[in-house]
């Protein structure tokens, strides 16, 4: 069985035992944490969410993904900016499904 969850402002189909890259999510390695806002089930879907529908997932490890760097330039103007941003992320595993 599969669900699709929304969390730090996107949505993931997810089975249990995947295991994902989030936005980052509090806690530390080890922690349980669940994620409530599934909006869809194997062949039930939500108006826009399901109500009591949880998925259950452990948290891997806190990191940091690779640099992005952001370049700015404008012709013939000696204009030229250079900044990079790396993203907090948290790699969790789905370890159950709950459907009421």
């Amino acid at each position: 069985m599969f669900a699709v969850v929304r969390t730090g402002g996107k949505q993931y189909k997810v089975a249990s035992g995947d295991v994902i890259a989030v936005e980052k999510l509090e806690g530390q390695a080890g922690d349980k944490v669940e994620l409530g806002e599934v909006l869809m089930t194997g062949d039930r879907i939500g108006a826009p969410l399901l109500k009591g529908a949880k998925v259950l997932a452990e948290i891997v490890k806190q990191f940091r993904d690779d640099k992005v760097l952001i370049f700015k330039k404008r012709r013939r103007h000696n204009y030229r900016r250079k900044k990079g941003h790396r993203q907090y992320l948290t790699e969790i595993k789905i370890t159950d499904i709950s459907i009421p």
